[in-house]
């Protein structure tokens, strides 16, 4: 690594990206942009644009540049990244900084080769690429360099990972592309279905985020918002309880439990006597969703937990992957080694 450059980790994804250096998270923004149609100019990137969606006139669009976990559009992601590198280099701009980046584990080899080249255009001196889950379980400290298995749960916001590692290596892993964003979506569809109002992607996560569960709960919760009437047009409030979530989402959730189930069934059997012994780890945003750890626990059979970091971990393990050792380490199992 050059003297001076900064070695930054981060975790592209489709609903946030996060920058780290060494074990400091120290930039996370939604993964937004917002142009000026006419000019084909960025108007904001981030937390301000997020701020825009749903709120702005035809001539400005909120885009999302990655769709389930790839790159959508290469020119608005290389510009995104641009500003989210000269952010976190700050002072130190003057030296590029070299980058460990995450994929999705199982995308192809054009689809990773746009990461790379994106990132590298953004002004990075070097640029490697690593797979998600094998990035999240360093972060997460999972005892990987062994020959013992692990398995990692990533619920991220495009795409779900599931993966048993070993040996600083993926043993057998499958990506869904579908996440978080999904349940949203089930949430409208429930919404318009049950009541005919409806609502906007960023109301869906705050029901999820507030009053959801994967399981049904003893109390449940109740929120009232404010949606569209898809008759009239007009506004009309409608109230949701923490069971109609429940139920919303629940074949959303489906898919998870079977992405993990296949890897689970891929994997050889003495790893899977070690995953019973240790658990399932849970990581992304999604993991924060209540009850997600109890719904897979029944349905593998396999004790599930939340790993103490879950939406930084991937970050933080792209970040300690340039450290010397630990990079000579993993070196044979990163993409294009």
């Amino acid at each position: 690594m050059a003297l001076f450059s900064k070695d930054l980790g981060i975790d592209l994804g489709t609903m946030y990206t996060r920058l780290a250096i060494g074990n400091e998270i120290v930039v996370n923004e939604p993964t937004l942009v917002a142009i000026a149609v006419a000019e084909q100019k960025i108007v904001e990137v981030g937390q301000e644009a997020l701020n825009m969606l749903g709120r702005v006139p035809d001539s400005i669009e909120v885009t999302r540049p990655l769709q389930n976990g790839v790159i959508a559009d290469y020119e608005v992601t290389e510009r995104l990244l641009e500003y989210l590198i000269r952010k976190a280099s700050g002072s130190m701009r003057l030296f590029r900084p070299n980058v460990m980046i995450t994929i999705p584990f199982g995308i192809t080899s054009v689809e990773s080769r746009a990461v790379h080249e994106a990132t590298l255009s953004a002004g990075s001196r070097e640029v490697f690429l690593i797979h998600q889950p094998l990035a999240a379980a360093l972060g997460a400290d999972l005892p990987i360099g062994t020959p013992s298995g692990n398995m990692l749960l990533c619920l991220g916001g495009g795409a779900t990972q599931a993966a048993v590692l070993a040996m600083y290596g993926i043993v057998a892993g499958e990506t869904m592309r579908a996440g978080g964003a999904a349940l949203d979506d089930a949430i409208i569809a429930y919404t318009r279905r049950k009541y005919g109002i409806i609502i906007g992607p960023q109301t869906a996560e705050q029901v999820k985020i507030q009053i959801g569960s994967a399981i049904p709960v003893d109390q449940e919760k109740s929120m009232t918002m404010q949606g569209q009437d898809q008759v009239t047009g007009l506004p009309k409030p409608v109230t949701l309880t923490t069971g109609e979530v429940v139920e919303a989402i629940a074949d959303p959730l489906h898919d998870v439990v079977e992405t993990a189930r296949r890897v689970l069934e891929k994997t050889p059997p003495e790893l899977v006597s070690d995953i019973i012994d240790r658990g399932l780890a849970i990581c992304g945003g999604g993991a924060l969703l209540p009850g997600i750890e109890k719904l897979l626990t029944k349905e593998l059979g396999v004790p599930a937990y939340l790993v103490d970091n879950p939406t930084t971990c991937t970050a933080e393990g792209a970040a300690r992957a340039l450290v010397p050792g630990v990079y000579a380490a993993i070196r044979r199992n990163l993409p294009g080694s």
